[in-house]
């Protein structure tokens, strides 16, 4: 199983931590690390414990939101590639870390990369991430997720 700590600290250093509702490059509504309100809306347990977020929320709420879009991209990354929990955790990691970035939907296009993955071809899979869009638009975060994704260390 995953450090659920060690990861939520990398994707707010990726991310950030804002507290007010903003809009993020795409134009979504986005709060906390990165919680897209547009495309991934608080469930009903998560507004009750947000209360009225449309005016801030706290550190310990965003991390909460981070917390639980944490597991849903693990189970979603479960379901999208074959034999994804027998990877080492530090190539989980990349692979969850493209996936709360773009999206479940965004991330199953990615069908070359996780080709290379099920086949432990990491070298196929770091090229892939790095000849992407994805690449395009955040390239130093795309570098550190394909030396992930190649070498399976972290810096």
């Amino acid at each position: 199983m995953y450090n659920m700590e060690k990861w939520c600290a990398r994707l707010i250093e990726h991310e950030g931590m804002r507290l007010m509702p903003y809009r993020c490059p795409a134009g979504k509504l986005t709060i906390g690390v990165g919680r897209n309100l547009d495309d991934n809306p608080p469930t009903f347990e998560e507004k009750r414990a947000l209360g009225d977020y449309m005016h801030g929320i706290t550190a310990n709420a965003a991390k909460m939101l981070l917390r639980n879009d944490i597991q849903r991209c693990y189970a979603a990354l479960k379901r999208t590639v074959a034999g994804f929990e027998e990877l080492d955790e530090e190539r989980q990691y990349a692979l969850l870390d493209m996936c709360f970035q773009l999206g479940v939907k965004g991330f199953r296009k990615f069908r070359r990369l996780r080709r290379a993955v099920e086949k432990k071809n990491f070298d196929m899979a770091a090229f892939e991430c790095l000849t992407s869009k994805y690449a395009a638009q955040t390239p130093k975060r795309a570098r550190r997720i394909a030396r992930l994704l190649k070498f399976g260390v972290w810096r």
